[in-house]
């Protein structure tokens, strides 16, 4: 007979309420380099820079914390990007060659980005002058002219169009047409050929009313508006590129053969086929085209020339440099990815007579590179953001929260040494628009990410600017393959071209076993461990200054000497033997190796006791650091593990083995199926039938129905993986004396706790010099065996335990000894509660039975509450493979909130995620961004920023504006307020549905939703959720209420409507 148990009638109200205090889910900043770049722009008279994307993206950066993110509506790439000069405005050109207004207006004394105006050139014939049938005109190159009220559009056909920006609709009459063009040019040059497309367009810097048109065949042109005629012409080779000089008098063009010309643009009559000056830097031999040119004069008599591209085509046609010309000093800045775009910081005052050029901007696919043009040498200007978070591809990653002060400049001391600034240096990040509002973050929070080329980055994670700190790189203490190769292939490095290698985005790793796959750190001892993928451990110790010392090596087998098994991976790391020299940081003190060298799966350090624990595929051992010397080996292989042998760069795999095991699985399932009788079938049937004919109060809800679940099968393969790691001081031997203990857990459900004997420190020394002991206090086996995530010990008020020193520092509050310790363990499955020293159940939440999903990361985190400053709760944190975030209560694991969060699909998302203490979280929404995210209605990490804009707020201009809430646009998996944005051309957009006085749904409805845009890996928007017109048409079922509610929309034309996405 089934029991059904039923919840108390009603909520709490109060509880509720306090819910709303203590929770709220925000996606609120995307840290790192935005994921493939397409577009760059900056305003000079804001100093402010955006960069577009291949998905839609558009962000605009400033001073550091100042930051808008907006995302277009389709996912289209962004091709150009022009600012309106000093009104905080941004005209985007996507490759459907629509137009798009961009304006960043004030709300409540913050600056926010949104969507104003879009414009989708119409397709008619002759609008690009072709005839026949219609075709859509492609844009080709747009140029502001007349301070930004009006845009000339030139297109593949050879137009140029001229558009209204304020209201983006086109000027009738004013269109350039290349028959008018032709006729200026020679009769023997025309040749019957069509001009081609327009490659360039250039407005004159002192006389706004003529344009420079350059034509892709080669033909320049400087077009007088007012005239309606060309004042000269110039014939040259296949265009690329094309700039003025300053004063106007000459103008440069670069081609695609390599070369440049310089042309003088003095008044004449006759077209010149002749340039002042051509060359090719990098000549004789054929060369790749120069895409862009910029010339820059100076003071001082000389100019700059900076051009990218036009390398020799044999040698170096796959280098991606920027090259620099002053004089006779020629620098060709060598980068690893691909050149997108570049600009220069200078004088753009109509007083001022020199560019006088400050720094040159390099926009990568893969990253942003500054130089300092004033500083002889031209070094790089250290960026306070969009550092490429994988410049080497990250690995792992973890938060460490209240950094103390001293650690603190310790670890920035450090970083400053590791790249000093030359002393002549005056220049500081030209990038300083706007400012920022946020308040200084009441506490110091460290992110660090280990990478697959043996380095750990730290971060300054404390503020919306993701800052660079330090970089300890593990490789120095192992022999690698490939140095040998490396210093062969400088030397026969030519001195021409006279190559500089520029930017830190490096994708090679010399050696795939340095990868970094965990790491931990003290914030009171400044001592950390970093582990390794061929079970290297390396316990490292923070030093101010540079040092020269030997690093102890240590051997832990982990088999046991266990029969039976034989390692068929990689081989371990060499390490190197002698004296090393080690720069000031984080220095190595001992290399603990384990065998078989697998990748090690977890590690905890307890800096107090100086024991670390880590573990790998085939058990888990404990290390005295102090004394150098091992404590305990476990092997925790079940005698079918023989995948565990193999290794994660073995390519040795068992087909028979999986389809041995695959129909294994199969048959159980079938034989479990059969076993389930008939009748009870049937009894289910009548009792759902009966619960079906009752009525149930509406206020009474049920328990929903658990899913049934199969336990995991004792000998699947890599079920010896340790998967989690956990020091305590707690009661494991009896209630009345407690101590340090060492609780594993691993892949098939087992807990491993161990009792130690570990030797009091006096008076705050180090601790005795006698040898710790382990003893296996207890063993617990999860019935299901399902994976072990975490542990924690929770002492006798349900808190958990303050970190190593935290008590005995009186940094935090001690822990509860007088009354029972319980150990909360997270399984995949399940949460459980269970007291010690018995170790008996105690409450348990069943994630998996009743929400259908598994757990993938979880933490325990303080969440404060906004309304009282003194009143927090502690909390357990949980991510899903479903991308869901649930909240628990702790100790009584009751469901508080959750969210939707990540997509499902985004598995490298989820294997990324890592929570804070606080409520945060990180996760990567690309290989070189991290989303930030928000649990806690008070722990809020956001851009608050504001920006002085000069253009005047006309009505009739702002009354098509789009409304947007600034949290919920990101660009890449953050829930977001979509915009319906009006067209221009005379028409609704297609698929934007307008509505009258629409109400923006409050914070609190949106919060739990999600809401992914598409990224450069899904390129098809997620429609789930979307309200629209057809939808209600739908829902009320009458024509004649569709009919009022369209006319409704028509009447509201210029009324936008917000698309939940």
């Amino acid at each position: 007979m089934m029991k059904f148990r039923f919840r108390r009638q009603g909520a709490d109200p109060q509880r509720e309420k306090l819910k709303q205090e203590l929770f709220a889910f925000n996606k609120t900043v995307e840290h790192g380099f935005p994921n493939q770049p397409s577009a760059l722009a900056f305003d000079p008279e804001l100093r402010i820079m955006a960069i577009g994307t291949r998905s839609g993206a558009v962000k605009i950066y400033g001073a550091p914390g100042v930051e808008f993110t907006g995302l277009h509506r389709d996912t289209a790439t962004v091709t150009q990007m022009h600012f309106l000069p000093g009104q905080g405005r941004l005209l985007t050109l996507l490759d459907d060659s629509s137009l798009h207004l961009w304006e960043i207006t004030h709300h409540n004394g913050c600056a926010h980005l949104e969507e104003a105006l879009s414009f989708q050139p119409p397709s008619r014939p002759g609008f690009d002058g072709a005839s026949g049938p219609l075709s859509l005109a492609r844009v080709t190159v747009v140029l502001l002219v007349a301070a930004g009220d009006m845009a000339a559009l030139g297109t593949e056909g050879g137009s140029v169009f001229f558009l209204d920006v304020p209201t983006l609709t086109l000027l009738e009459g004013r269109t350039l047409l290349p028959d008018e063009v032709l006729r200026s040019v020679p009769d023997d040059y025309r040749c019957g050929k069509a001009l081609g497309p327009v490659e360039s367009l250039q407005g004159h810097l002192r006389d706004p009313t003529k344009i420079l048109i350059g034509y892709s065949r080669g033909l320049l042109v400087i077009w007088n508006q007012v005239a309606q005629c060309a004042d000269r012409v110039f014939l040259g080779n296949q265009l690329e590129s094309l700039c003025w000089e300053r004063s106007g008098s000459m103008l440069v063009s670069s081609h695609s053969d390599g070369s440049y010309a310089v042309w003088s643009a003095d008044a004449g009559d006759s077209p010149m086929t002749q340039p002042t000056v051509a060359t090719t830097p990098y000549g004789p031999f054929p060369c790749k085209a120069i895409n862009k040119i910029l010339w820059r004069n100076c003071e001082s008599g000389d100019h700059f020339i900076i051009f990218s591209g036009g390398m020799p085509r044999a040698s170096y046609g796959d280098r991606h440099c920027v090259s620099v010309l002053r004089a006779e000093t020629l620098v060709t800045l060598d980068f690893t990815s691909r050149i997108i775009d570049f600009f220069t910081v200078h004088s753009t005052r109509p007083e001022d007579e020199f560019d006088e050029p400050q720094a040159l901007a390099v926009l990568l696919e893969e990253e942003l590179v500054v130089l300092d043009l004033q500083t002889p040498g031209w070094p790089a200007v250290p960026a306070p953001y969009l550092a490429p978070l994988h410049s080497s591809a990250i690995t792992c990653s973890a938060h460490v929260a209240n950094v103390p002060a001293k650690l603190w400049a310790r670890i920035v001391s450090a970083g400053e040494q590791q790249s000093p600034q030359p002393a002549s240096s005056s220049s500081s990040w030209p990038i300083t628009g706007g400012r920022n509002l946020a308040q200084e973050p009441s506490q110091r929070g460290l992110l660090l990410t280990g990478h697959e080329d043996g380095t750990v980055r730290f971060w300054d994670a404390s503020g919306v600017a993701l800052r660079p700190l330090y970089k300890l790189s593990t490789a120095g203490l192992f022999q690698t393959d490939c140095e040998h190769a490396d210093s062969l292939a400088q030397a026969a490095e030519d001195d021409w071209p006279p190559f500089r290698k520029v930017g830190c985005f490096d994708p090679y790793s010399d050696d795939p076993r340095l990868g970094v796959q965990k790491v931990a750190l003290c914030k009171y001892t400044a001592q950390m461990v970093v582990a390794g993928t061929a079970g290297q451990v390396l316990v490292l110790e923070l030093s101010d200054v540079p040092s020269e010392q030997a690093v102890s090596v240590a051997s832990v087998d982990l088999l046991q000497d266990r029969e039976g098994f034989t390692w068929k991976g990689h081989e371990r790391l060499s390490p190197r033997t002698g004296p090393l020299p080690w720069p000031a940081g984080f220095q190595p003190r001992v290399l603990v190796q384990c065998l078989p060298p697998a990748a090690v799966t977890a590690v905890t350090l307890h800096a107090e006791w100086s024991l670390v624990a880590f573990g790998t595929s085939h058990g888990f051992g404990l290390f005295d650091y102090q004394r150098r010397s091992p404590v305990l080996a476990r092997c925790t292989l079940h005698p079918n593990d023989s995948l565990a042998m193999e290794g994660p760069l073995s390519r040795v795999k068992s087909l028979k083995k999986s389809l041995r095991q695959s129909f294994r699985r199969i048959r159980k399932s079938r034989v479990s199926g059969k076993k389930r009788a008939a009748n009870a079938t049937s009894k289910l049937q009548e009792a759902n039938a009966q619960l079906a004919e009752q009525a149930c109060p509406h206020d009474v809800e049920m328990t929903p129905v658990q899913r049934r679940i199969e336990p995991r099968s004792a000998d699947d393969s890599l079920s010896g993986v340790v998967r989690c790691l956990y020091f305590a001081d707690t009661f494991l031997r009896d209630a009345a004396h407690h101590g340090p203990t060492m609780w594993a857990g691993t892949n098939s459900g087992s807990v491993f706790a161990y009792a130690l004997e570990v030797p009091a420190a006096a008076g705050g020394e180090k601790r005795p010099e006698r040898a710790v002991e382990a003893v296996l206090g207890k063993e617990v086996q999860l019935m299901h065996r399902a994976p072990v995530v975490a542990i924690a010990v929770l002492d006798g008020r349900g808190r958990p335990l303050p970190e190593p020193y935290e008590a005995s520092r009186d940094l935090a509050q001690a822990p509860d000894m007088q009354g029972g310790h319980a150990v909360l363990i997270a399984s995949e499955e399940q949460f459980k509660v269970f007291t010690l020293p018995k170790v008996s159940a105690k409450t348990k939440f069943k994630l998996t039975a009743h929400e259908g999903c598994r757990v993938r990361k979880v933490a325990l985190a303080t969440f404060a509450s906004v309304a009282c400053e003194d009143y927090a709760e502690t909390c357990l944190a949980c991510l899903t493979n479903l991308g869901d975030v649930h909240v628990f209560s702790v100790p009584g694991l009751r469901p508080q909130v959750h969210y939707s969060c990540i997509r499902k699909e985004d598995i490298s998302g989820i294997a990324s995620c890592v929570f804070t203490r606080h409520g945060q979280g990180f996760y990567l929404i690309s290989p070189s961004e991290f989303e930030r995210f928000s649990l806690s209605a008070r722990n809020i990490t956001e851009p608050l920023c504001s920006l002085d804009i000069s253009w005047p707020r006309d009505s009739t201009r702002t009354s098509h504006r789009l409304r947007e809430s600034p949290k919920l646009s990101q660009a890449n998996g953050t829930p977001g307020i979509v915009l319906a944005s009006r067209s221009r051309d005379g028409s609704p957009d297609p698929g934007h549905s307008k509505e009258a006085d629409t109400p923006e749904p409050p914070e609190a409805m949106l919060s739990p939703m999600s809401i992914d845009s598409a990224t450069s890996a899904d390129t098809t928007l997620d429609t789930t959720g979307d309200v629209t017109v057809e939808d209600v048409k739908d829902f009320l079922g009458s024509s004649e209420e569709s009919e009022n509610l369209r006319n409704l929309a028509e009447d509201e034309a210029r009324a936008c409507a917000i698309l939940i996405k």
